[in-house]
């Protein structure tokens, strides 16, 4: 179910779908392969938001999704790819036939992540399934209402959840894999992974994916 999923590094992730490669906030690439189709971003922080990578990855004819809260800001990758399309928490979107929806990403007892801001998680809609990548979160309301195959959570702590909040939020909203991200790079050790996956209770089964 999730061989085509790749873990890079901290939340960047790859997806090789039939609309072709789509890649979420790419960051500290060691490739070049400038084969997006499709390139998601959460927020704007540099380590979600980062033009030096989405030039490593776009194409000619990459499209460019982010938040609208981060239009301006977006800019400084307008040279990199074809178009920039802009979405808001708590929709649900088309664009050049790739389907999603978009899931508000915040802090509930943190100051990193406001839900002013309008930050986002997705879901994408894609080979006969749904994909959570949860954005910088932590168990928010959204997030607990979330119906998905796969899910992307954070563990690392600090500006997210952490391995205990996103166990219990992947026990309760039961995808059948849960992919542990956002730790052993800027946050989290590299063990967090392995704490996370013995947390996660069946049926939901956690596959660790970030190469290290």
């Amino acid at each position: 179910m999730t061989e085509n999923i790749v873990v890079f590094r901290h939340s960047s992730v790859g997806i090789k779908s039939e609309l072709g490669m789509i890649y979420v906030d790419p960051f500290k690439m060691k490739e070049s392969p400038l084969d997006a189709s499709f390139i998601l971003i959460t927020h704007e922080h540099y380590d979600h938001f980062s033009p030096e990578d989405i030039e490593k990855v776009a194409g000619k004819d990459t499209t460019l999704i982010v938040p609208e809260s981060m239009k301006g800001k977006a800019q400084e990758a307008s040279g990199l790819v074809k178009k920039i399309i802009t979405v808001k928490p708590g929709e649900d979107c088309e664009v050049e036939g790739l389907c999603f929806e978009t899931v508000p990403a915040y802090n509930v007892d943190k100051k990193f992540h406001p839900k002013s801001n309008e930050w986002i998680g997705y879901i994408l809609k894609t080979d006969g399934r749904r994909i959570y990548i949860a954005g910088d979160t932590d168990a928010t309301p959204e997030a607990r209402a979330v119906q998905c195959d796969v899910a992307l959570v954070p563990v690392g702590g600090t500006y997210t959840m952490d391995i205990e909040q996103a166990a219990a939020l992947v026990n309760e909203i039961k995808p059948a894999v849960a992919i542990p991200v956002h730790y052993g790079c800027i946050v989290g050790e590299a063990s967090d992974g392995e704490a996370f996956a013995k947390l996660v209770k069946e049926p939901v089964k956690a596959e660790l994916k970030i190469r290290f």
